[in-house]
């Protein structure tokens, strides 16, 4: 199994992308394209995996990520399937990374957005100031003539560079060639997991969808991804545990059995090991942060 290539093709207005998804339009599977794509999430709330990182979403979020670099975003249920009751919302542009042509990256101007473009190969996470105002111009470049959207577009990319406001998030040991049979290996561990992460899962099962043993997929794992099999699933785990602290009103009990863990000790653990704080602080600071910021 490869992982989805996605053709995004040209028109006679426009040489690049700009489309707002909405609701169930937003669902997407593990996939890659050879586009540069800017994402704001205007409105939802899930899981990402860029590469090989994990994490959690939330409305206001904006990632920037680069060509070939597989990606896919796990959308809570209420943001896909509430009907009209405030469904959520995205905005992608997608754009070649030739886009302004053959010339553009040998003028001295241009040397921070062509350094931007090769960082943005691990996937950037936006953020402080630079992240507000520019979801601000997103949304005027939905209406914008097709001349204005290529000069927002190019306003865009000189700004992130500039402010250097941003975090990468997947790592150099996962970059890989397109159509690399390891890539296609990787989606079937991703997902997986994905699939089964708040059930028992045990090495030997997913080494087998490889058709390897026990100690080689823990090497092949480590070696691709940078970090064991066990990290990734604890990672899995505890990111769809910080959905569920600061959407749901669940205990720690409840959230610690709906993300796969049977010893509340043992999720308490592993649920600092990754935040840095014990599941009610995380809760009670993404709350405090909530009131102060309003998004």
């Amino acid at each position: 199994m490869k992982p989805e290539l996605r053709q995004i093709t040209s028109t006679p207005q426009s040489s690049f992308l700009v489309r707002m998804d909405v609701g169930d339009r937003m669902l997407n599977n593990w996939h890659y394209h050879s586009e540069v794509e800017l994402l704001f999430i205007k409105r939802s709330a899930g899981t990402w995996i860029v590469g090989d990182h994990i994490g959690p979403f939330q409305s206001g979020d904006m990632l920037l990520i680069g060509a070939n670099l597989p990606h896919c975003f796990r959308h809570e249920y209420d943001h896909i399937f509430k009907g009209d009751e405030n469904p959520g919302e995205t905005i992608c542009i997608k754009f070649e990374p030739g886009i302004f042509g053959s010339q553009f990256f040998n003028l001295p101007e241009t040397e921070q957005i062509k350094e931007l473009l090769l960082k943005c190969n691990y996937g950037l996470k936006l953020i402080g100031k630079t992240k507000k105002h520019l979801s601000a111009m997103i949304d005027k470049m939905l209406v914008a003539s097709p001349g204005k959207k290529l000069v927002y577009l190019l306003s865009m990319l000189e700004e992130i560079a500039e402010s250097r406001e941003y975090i990468p998030l997947s790592s150099k040991g996962f970059m890989q060639s397109p159509g690399d049979t390891d890539k296609d290996r990787i989606k079937l561990v991703f997902e997986y997991t994905f699939n089964h992460f708040n059930e028992k899962i045990l090495i030997d099962e997913v080494a087998t969808l490889l058709n390897m043993t026990r100690q080689s997929f823990c090497r092949y794992f480590k070696n691709k991804t940078q970090k064991t099999y066990i990290q990734f699933l604890m990672e899995v785990r505890i990111g769809y545990a910080c959905r569920l602290l600061i959407e749901d009103e669940k205990n720690v009990a409840e959230v610690s059995y709906e993300s796969g863990y049977n010893n509340i000790s043992h999720f308490n653990h592993q649920f600092k090991l990754i935040t840095k704080k014990k599941p009610l602080e995380y809760k009670r600071d993404y709350l405090k942060m909530e009131s102060v910021t309003g998004t």
